[in-house]
């Protein structure tokens, strides 16, 4: 099973022809491809699997996921 995570779109820059971004995960940044989600610019919220941006998402659904993800974690440590 893959787990892809929500994450915001700080700003945005090319490496080697490739279009980047560093995106936060909760307190997390990252580097992120955007090459599969090239229409993603900053302040959007994208999905992210294995360093690559593979699709927009609204800020609404990525706080459910967020939410969801923490009452996954607090559950686990019951």
């Amino acid at each position: 099973m893959c787990l892809a995570i929500p994450g915001k779109v700080l700003e945005s820059f090319e490496v080697n022809g490739l279009h980047m971004a560093k995106v936060r995960h909760g307190g997390v940044v990252r580097d992120v491809c955007l090459e599969y989600a090239p229409e993603a610019k900053v302040g959007d919220y994208v999905i992210v699997h294995a360093g690559f941006a593979i699709t927009k998402m609204d800020e609404e659904e990525a706080a459910r996921t967020y939410k969801l993800l923490e009452e996954m974690d607090s559950s686990s440590r019951r």
